[in-house]
């Protein structure tokens, strides 16, 4: 899978998920910073790219619309405020958990809430 990590959180997110395996890009290395949401949601989609961020309100929206609109959709991450406040590396391990026990679902459409894991080597 791979992810967009939005511009509310760290690139150190996306360096660190690198750094164990997985297919991440922030949003400022891609040099798209301060584009608006909906613009965001469009460019992950369209790279297929699972977005993740601590903006729950504005992404859990534009899930609804964009299945509703029948748009193109690779998936939100919701990060929690209290593993933004645990660090990059906490969210990075969690998404490595996350890659781990999801399977083969499709993320089309989904908006779900990133779970804490353990932080391993």
């Amino acid at each position: 899978m791979q992810y967009l990590i939005d511009e509310d959180l760290s690139t150190e997110v996306a360096i660190i998920a690198r750094g164990l395996g997985l297919d991440a890009v922030s949003v400022q290395e891609l040099r798209i910073r301060g584009w608006k949401d909906e613009l965001v949601r469009e460019r992950a989609a369209r790279d297929g790219r699972c977005v993740v961020t601590g903006n729950r309100d504005d992404f859990m929206r534009f899930t609804n619309q964009f299945a509703a609109e029948e748009r193109a959709h690779a998936g939100v991450l919701v990060v929690p405020y209290t593993m933004v406040r645990r660090g990059a590396a906490a969210i990075a391990h969690a998404l490595r958990a996350f890659e781990r026990t999801r399977g083969d679902f499709p993320m089309a459409y989904v908006c779900d809430f990133l779970q804490p894991a353990e932080l391993e080597g």
